[in-house]
């Protein structure tokens, strides 16, 4: 299974999607930030980000980038447990 980063910005939103629902919704997450998850799926980077383009705009930053060891950084314990657990090399 892959993981991946999704990481997006909703520039001049009015009303905002629900991108964590549908994010936490459907796959096993570590959240980074307020706006940054770690995901873990068996889908490609394209099937990710075609899962969310239905709710994204044109003036919104969206991003999915593969994760992987190693890596480095301080958190949330649970947060580096996760990654630890679901990145390889």
């Amino acid at each position: 299974m892959a993981v991946y980063l999704v990481t997006y910005d909703l520039n001049k939103e009015t009303t905002r999607p629900n991108i964590t629902k549908k994010l936490r919704d459907e796959f096993p997450y570590a959240m980074l930030s307020e706006s940054s998850y770690a995901i873990q799926t068996t889908s490609t980077v394209e099937q990710v980000h075609a899962f969310f383009k239905p709710i994204l705009d044109d003036n919104d930053t969206f991003y999915v980038i593969t994760l992987k060891n190693p890596w480095t950084g301080f958190g949330p314990k649970v947060v580096n447990e996760w990654l630890e657990k679901h990145l390889t090399y």
